[in-house]
């Protein structure tokens, strides 16, 4: 690991954690049964917007990279599931530099196979919180040059902060220090598409210990104030494409969006 990397803490297998019920539904093995009784009691719906999820950062870094964004900040990045995002966006640009971030001491696990990157890039890994911005962004910044455009991602994150949390205030805060023509992704669970699946979703989390805070479609614009969205603007995880042929239609309760910061 490289300096300014946390120590290891020990993994709580007696709590779920979002990381691991998320491996769960995408079909990985790196998780506890704490973590599959969340799972099991959650509609098939849920492995769905696993899979959106996925599928939508796949496109929404593609396409970055395609534009010539060459540095990445992954906030949340969960246990690895191929393809990782360092492996499409140096497939683009080889050189590119990717500098993974998440609480869970699992994933801290897994960053030898995260951190096997092009030669010519860079990837990183730091232990930390997305509620701690200033730790993140010092370390990002031993690795990334601030100096020039950043993809900031925060996929399926910001829906585990509950509103006292300040999530608008702590995305604004990582945002600040990026430079323009830095981007923003985010998917974030919708509480107004499908409300009783919301409900549902919330009630069966909260039992394994673990509090979401689902949003309105303006709670989650709310994320992009002050940044010009990128066409189709914010809609549902299998809306967004550009530049790739348009997924399947199909019913999502996932809102994403990709945003420039002026």
């Amino acid at each position: 690991m490289t300096p300014g990397t946390s120590i290891p803490r020990q993994i709580d297998t007696s709590t779920a954690h979002p990381a691991r019920v998320y491996d769960w539904l995408l079909g990985g093995k790196d998780n506890y049964p704490v973590d599959e009784a969340v799972g099991d009691r959650l509609p098939p719906q849920a492995r769905d917007a696993a899979r959106q999820n996925r599928a939508f950062m796949n496109r929404a870094v593609a396409w970055l990279a395609g534009q010539g964004i060459d540095q990445f900040l992954d906030i949340g990045t969960g246990i690895p599931t191929e393809p990782n995002l360092h492996q499409i966006v140096q497939h683009i640009v080889p050189t590119a530099r990717v500098v993974y971030t998440d609480n869970d001491p699992i994933v801290l696990r897994h960053a030898e196979a995260l951190l096997v990157g092009r030669p010519e890039g860079v990837t990183d890994y730091v232990e930390a919180d997305v509620r701690d911005p200033a730790a993140i962004m010092g370390h990002a910044r031993q690795i990334l040059d601030f100096s020039r455009p950043v993809a900031l991602s925060l996929i399926a994150l910001m829906h585990f902060l509950g509103d006292d949390q300040n999530p608008h205030a702590l995305v604004r805060e990582m945002l600040a220090e990026l430079p323009p023509g830095s981007h923003l992704v985010l998917s974030h669970a919708a509480s107004d598409i499908l409300p009783e699946l919301a409900e549902q979703v919330t009630a069966e989390y909260a039992k394994g210990g673990i509090r979401l805070g689902f949003r309105t479609r303006a709670g989650v614009l709310r994320f992009f104030e002050g940044l010009d969205l990128v066409e189709p603007g914010l809609v549902t995880a299998p809306e967004w494409f550009k530049g790739t042929p348009a997924p399947a239609p199909e019913e999502s309760g996932i809102y994403v969006g990709v945003a420039r910061v002026r």
